[in-house]
């Protein structure tokens, strides 16, 4: 602007800049936009430096800087730099909170949720990293606290961490929402914690019959390779195929072993694990271990439950 432009009026300011009258008078009682005096019939003038200082206002506030922080940064009791740092702090806290409220939204849709469950998943989707990691820890101690098994494991098992980062994306929200639910379910623990006592392997004892199926992927990959290949479950090659896999072992033992992990849902918790952290895992193979089941139960001569 020429520093001789003439004085401006508060309404001549609103038209030169775009901007309307009630919020120019705002910033200057706010002290955002000093005038250059009054007219003789006590209205507001500005000279060239308000016109700036108003272009200043707007750019800052433009950038969604509030106007306390906008009066800051001109009367030099902070920098743009100092504020635009604090800025950034809270717009990225902003944008987590909308991701959470993104995540919780997509899964009432999904869900068809009703007013009680979206309250419930909207509290556990905005839990602190202390609540949810006691969540978790109330869950271990529940599931894997009871179990007889090698003080150095147990350890790992404690120290086994299942967090949300700080910068979610919405599909892990998604997921620790079911985890969450799925950990404090009474029932799920207790079917989880048949689950472990049958295949976790106990110092000084053979190694559960069943334990391999949960331990060593191989098992299931050979399964899921059976079954793209059209192998009846209930004829001659599945069973040499289990005959393979389990040797001399008794396959009723092996079949509970089984069993007890598609009851409790170990492969849906292995999945939302996986999920939670943001790793890649293996296929979900609840498909596999059910063909495995019917084979099974055809080697054990047990009568199918169905």
């Amino acid at each position: 602007m020429d520093d001789e432009i003439e004085l401006l009026t508060i309404g001549r300011l609103a038209r030169r800049t775009g901007l309307p009258v009630r919020t120019l008078r705002f910033w200057s009682d706010e002290g955002a936009v000093p005038t250059a005096g009054r007219s003789a019939g006590g209205y507001r003038l500005y000279d060239a430096a308000g016109v700036a200082r108003v272009e200043l206002v707007r750019t800052l506030r433009e950038l969604g800087l509030a106007l306390g922080d906008v009066c800051r940064v001109l009367d030099g009791s902070a920098t743009v730099a100092e504020v635009a740092a604090a800025h950034v702090a809270a717009l990225d806290t902003q944008i987590r909170a909308l991701k959470v409220s993104r995540a919780v939204l997509s899964t009432v849709s999904k869900r068809g949720s009703t007013a009680e469950e979206t309250a419930l998943m909207n509290r556990l989707a905005r839990l602190s990293a202390a609540e949810r990691m006691q969540i978790i820890d109330d869950f271990k101690e529940d599931v894997f606290g009871r179990l007889d098994i090698d003080p150095g494991q147990r350890d790992k098992i404690r120290a086994l961490r299942i967090e949300l980062p700080d910068d979610p994306a919405p599909e892990q929200v998604d997921a620790w929402i079911e985890l969450a639910e799925l950990v404090q379910d009474p029932g799920f623990r207790d079917r989880m914690r048949a689950f472990m006592e049958l295949n976790t392997p106990v110092p000084g004892r053979t190694r559960p019959p069943g334990a391999g199926i949960w331990w060593a992927r191989q098992i299931v990959e050979t399964v899921a390779k059976a079954r793209r290949d059209g192998v009846d479950p209930t004829g001659p090659v599945a069973a040499d195929l289990v005959a393979g896999m389990f040797g001399d072992a008794d396959p009723a033992a092996v079949l509970r072993s089984l069993e007890a992990g598609i009851d409790a849902g170990a492969e849906r918790y292995r999945l939302l694990v996986a999920r939670v952290r943001g790793q890649r895992s293996a296929p979900d193979a609840t498909e596999d271990l059910h063909w495995l089941a019917t084979a099974l139960r055809i080697a054990a001569g047990s009568p199918d439950p169905r």
